[in-house]
């Protein structure tokens, strides 16, 4: 690939001079004052519509080496958390706020002034990562699907990063789909531009892009940030054929058997109490014994297809990790490793499979019956409230920060706790204004602690998408199915699988975490039903 360019870098600010001297103090970590090589690089990867099941090291039979690797030699989060949907969950990565906060509470639709928490895109309140980072000195750049409101002019480019290849949204995986719209830096390139490679596949072109980037920072003798944000495994499913072929059959077991192998898995590698409940088939979801030979065909092949993205996301990420070995910063790199949102329900039950899935032709979704499968042992799915909906894989890796390895951490934590984490470990200033516009507070919680299995201090965490909405204080959760729905509430601690709601017998405690959740909704530009026309988005 002809090498591209790297643009000027805006010289760092100077931190106050007692958080140098804190940093100086502790010894660990660098900030904008000190040397880069000792300051850590980030790389946050962000993989889409994966379920809490689908990795080998929670519990899945999809080959995923890279990952379990890195998870074996760093950490897994068993309850961390997302927002149940792609826009709100990249908006709460990328700024530490929770979505609503930072103009995003659903898709990019914007609802109007009268909806700021509505209004599709990253607003003037808030900071990204990447503007934080770039601010002490960071070398930032990104790859993949930004979905934040490039449509309404807020692009990777005005957002803090030094480099940026993505597209708006998704909806598609080889070159020759002519529904595949590209930027590079801002601006709109061709499918077939040269400094792109030949009949690429949308995995291995944001890692082959983030890798050159990666490359740039190296060079430019300044530790990195990366923000890698793949479309894989989202519908239409796509894959290469001899990748698909490698799955075929395995899956003609059926979910239920699938299903209760990765759960017995999962107890076994002690992510989930043996005692929860693992969620039962909906009644939509036919018993596969009954099902005809030639469904169990069609049903096998989807799932085959959705396995192949999955392990292909995972070799991609290995060539991340060969690149960083032979660059020398891997030990002194901190990856997360997450997912937008549960496994989804779109499709229909049993999904649908139009095309040929190994070109840009085919429209194929997993549906309900497979995303059943893929949040394992947990309820509903993306776009829901429930576990299944925003529970998702986190892995941690940092060799030079992380002494624990192949541990489980159970401390509750949300995507809004990267930020923090990350100006913790870097030693950056989170500021109070930026470009003259007065910024919100950070939500999260530095994660830093629970590295060590710390506790993590918190009065609650919060959710809302389409009228789903949810409390989590401790180990109680208040959740509901719409606006117009009922209050349901759980004990994590002994349900976290959400099987016995004890609203009727605690209506104390359904008023107590009912009034939490209403402050936060008016502190946050929640509101029920946003009002005014909105347009179609895809996710």
């Amino acid at each position: 690939m002809t090498q591209l360019r790297a643009p000027e870098i805006s010289k760092r600010l100077f931190m106050p001079l007692a958080c140098r001297l804190m940093c100086c103090l502790i010894g660990l970590f660098g900030c904008a004052g000190l040397a880069a090589e000792s300051r850590p690089n980030v790389v946050v990867i962000l993989v889409d519509d994966m379920g809490w099941a689908d990795l080998g090291c929670y519990g899945s039979e999809i080959p995923t080496p890279n990952i379990d690797a890195l998870a074996a030699n760093g950490l897994r989060f068993t309850q961390f958390y997302n927002t149940g949907r792609c826009c709100p969950s990249r908006a709460s990565l990328l700024t530490g706020l929770y979505s609503h906060q930072a103009g995003v509470g659903n898709m990019t639709q914007d609802y109007g002034e009268a909806s700021p928490g509505y209004r599709g895109r990253l607003n003037t309140s808030c900071v990204t990562i990447a503007e934080v980072l770039r601010s002490a000195g960071y070398f930032t750049a990104m790859s993949g699907k930004w979905h934040v409101g490039q449509e309404h002019g807020v692009k990777p480019s005005n957002r803090g990063f030094d480099r940026s290849f993505n597209s708006i949204a998704g909806g598609f995986y080889f070159s020759g789909d002519p529904k595949a719209k590209l930027f590079l830096n801002g601006e709109r390139i061709a499918n077939d531009d040269q400094r792109l490679p030949r009949d690429w596949y949308l995995t291995d072109l944001w890692t082959r892009m983030g890798l050159q980037f990666i490359e740039e920072g190296v060079a430019a003798k300044k530790p990195f940030f990366l923000y890698l944000a793949y479309n894989a495994p989202h519908f239409p499913l796509q894959a290469p054929a001899e990748e698909i072929a490698r799955f075929r059959g395995m899956y003609k077991k059926g979910w239920d058997a699938v299903s209760a192998q990765r759960h017995a898995r999962q107890i076994e590698l002690g992510l989930i109490e043996r005692s929860w409940k693992k969620a039962r088939r909906t009644d939509d979801i036919a018993e596969w014994d009954s099902l005809s030979n030639e469904a169990r065909d069609r049903l096998d092949h989807i799932m085959a297809v959705y396995a192949a993205t999955v392990s292909h996301m995972d070799k991609a990420i290995g060539d991340v990790v060969k690149t960083l070995k032979e660059k020398g910063q891997f030990d002194n790199t901190l990856i997360f490793f997450m997912s937008d949102n549960g496994g989804t329900s779109e499709g229909g039950v049993n999904g649908k499979n139009t095309g040929d899935p190994s070109t840009f032709k085919s429209d194929w979704f997993a549906g309900e019956s497979w995303a059943w499968v893929q949040n394992t042992p947990f309820r509903r799915y993306k776009r829901y409230n429930h576990e299944g909906g925003i529970a998702t894989p986190l892995v941690a890796h940092w060799p030079a920060g992380i002494v624990a390895t192949n541990e489980v951490r159970s401390q509750p934590s949300h995507l809004i706790d990267i930020m923090a984490t990350v100006v913790d470990v870097t030693g950056a200033a989170y500021p109070t204004t930026f470009n003259e516009k007065s910024i919100l507070p950070m939500e999260g919680k530095s994660l830093r602690p629970v590295f060590s299995n710390k506790p993590l201090e918190r009065d609650a965490l919060y959710w809302e998408h389409e009228g789903n909405a949810a409390v989590r204080a401790g180990d109680w959760k208040l959740v509901r199915l719409g606006n117009e729905g009922k209050w349901e509430l759980y004990d994590l601690k002994a349900d976290r699988t959400e099987q016995n709601n004890l609203a009727a017998q605690m209506p104390e405690k359904v008023a107590e975490l009912q009034s939490k959740w209403r402050a936060w909704a008016e502190r946050c530009h929640v509101i029920d039903k946003p009002s005014g026309k909105k347009k179609k988005s895809k996710d």
